[in-house]
């Protein structure tokens, strides 16, 4: 995504349901903005073009965030570069309940 795009989120409340929510998302015309407010107890799923090769950070607007654990990374077009990829996940890392 470069700077100064718009993202198109589409959001919901209450928690995402892989089965039910995805047939609802209305993935052609909804609203472009580039701040999004996601209530709490809410979710957003984000449309946007990812044509910039490399792992980006995700985070809101407040550092202090970061040092709680607000944070993702996109790895976007998976790199044979070594600095565009993310190192494989450690053997112990604990999985979500929800996603095993």
């Amino acid at each position: 995504m470069k700077l100064g795009k718009t993202v198109k989120p589409i959001e919901s409340f209450g928690n995402f349901d892989p089965e039910n929510d995805p047939p609802k998302l209305n993935l052609v015309d909804h609203v472009e903005r580039n701040t999004i407010g996601v209530p709490s107890g809410s979710w957003v799923a984000i449309h946007f073009q990812a044509d910039n090769p490399g792992v980006w950070l995700m985070h809101c607007h407040f550092d202090v965030h970061l040092s709680w654990g607000l944070r993702m990374s996109w790895i976007v077009l998976d790199s044979k570069l070594l600095n565009q990829k993310m190192p494989p996940l450690p053997s112990d890392l604990p999985k979500c309940w929800f996603w095993t």
